[in-house]
């Protein structure tokens, strides 16, 4: 399609439709799959959508790119011409190298549309990033010392994360249905921080996985040099800069082809922030109330909640140390109380309050 867009037989309103509805085929899918059918492990369902979400924004990437390419080359003919046409007769030199300069600016329309073919595709969907580019940075050889320690920490990290999750967490979670359900607020707190300890340790080792050794494995195998997958995070005063840093891929994404656009047509920062939020909210609650085939926005809701909380740390605390504790706060505590609403309603829904009363609680 895009070839037939490239020669002009189709137009950008065909191709803004086309986009929108693959997009929303692409997400529809694996909802109706999951629904349908009946998975005893929901984790699998969480991979399998995760996986159709980045080939879904992978989609919108490439669409937008290569809109931005076609406009790019209509406005170097346009300034071709005007160029032309001012040579030719007696003008004011400096307008006639200003159209110049604004021409060598368009380097965005060089490779294209070199770059529609069906290779060059294909690696964007494999390479570990979400904004499409027309030409990659690549390394010149694939490292095997490199690739043998990425992959040897990605299969003993994930048996340590599968191993804690099974002797860790779900016991703790499954002691805490009965008190959650009784509303025993100092039993709830009790279990709340006593899951804060092994959430957050396999949170920062899923991290270390995903982030580092995952996706610089599969840029190994690539040869994809940009390896900028996470700053530093940790020393984040503000959870504006946590949600910047934490996860460049997605924040980088959001930038071009959220925040970056709005801007560009006179909505308010204000109005973009929310915006970003408001996907990246929507996502997170289709990446959890699906695979437990359960609708609580929690999730949803608490992805909102960083809007306001990122006000308090960048105009009430102003950053620096207390900033940087409630950032670690929030997400030592607000996960695992998550994690405990959601499996308390999920048990219940599988099994059945009954289940729950005959249950001994396990100090």
């Amino acid at each position: 399609m895009e070839k037939l867009l490239e020669r002009g037989w189709l137009g950008n309103a065909f191709a803004a439709v086309f986009y929108t509805v693959l997009v929303i085929v692409h997400l529809t899918i694996p909802v109706v799959v999951t629904l349908t059918h009946t998975w005893k492990n929901p984790l699998w369902s969480v991979v399998m959508m995760s996986v159709y979400v980045i080939e879904a924004l992978k989609f919108i990437s490439y669409g937008h790119v290569n809109y931005w390419a076609r406009d790019a080359r209509r406005k170097i003919n346009d300034l071709k011409t005007q160029v032309t046409d001012l040579a030719k007769k007696t003008c004011d030199p400096k307008q006639f190298w200003d159209l110049k300069d604004e021409l060598s600016m368009h380097q965005m329309a060089a490779f294209y549309p070199s770059n529609l073919s069906i290779s060059n595709i294909y690696y964007f969907m494999a390479a570990p990033t979400l904004c499409y580019e027309f030409k990659f940075p690549r390394t010149l050889r694939i490292r095997k010392h490199f690739l043998i320690k990425r992959t040897v920490e990605l299969i003993f990290l994930s048996f340590l994360i599968a191993a804690l999750v099974q002797q860790w967490v779900v016991p703790t979670v499954r002691n805490s249905m009965k008190p959650l359900s009784e509303m025993e607020f100092s039993r709830c707190l009790e279990r709340l921080l006593k899951l804060a300890i092994p959430n957050h340790l396999i949170w920062l080792l899923f991290f270390y996985t995903f982030f580092h050794s995952f996706l610089n494995l599969v840029a190994e195998l690539l040869r994809f040099a940009d390896r900028e997958f996470y700053r530093d995070f940790w020393n984040a005063e503000t959870i504006s800069y946590f949600w910047k840093s934490w996860n460049i891929p997605v924040h980088r994404f959001a930038v071009r082809h959220i925040y970056s656009p709005m801007m560009r047509n006179n909505f308010s920062k204000m109005s973009a922030f929310f915006v970003v939020f408001f996907v990246s909210a929507f996502f997170h609650e289709y990446l959890v109330s699906v695979p437990l085939k359960m609708f609580r926005l929690w999730s949803y809701y608490g992805m909102m909640g960083q809007i306001p909380l990122s006000y308090i740390t960048d105009k009430v605390v102003k950053g620096g140390r207390t900033g940087n504790i409630i950032v670690w706060l929030s997400l030592i505590v607000g996960q695992p109380l998550a994690i405990l609403m959601y499996g308390h309603d999920w048990y219940i829904l599988n099994f059945g309050v009954a289940d729950l009363s005959n249950q001994t609680v396990v100090i």
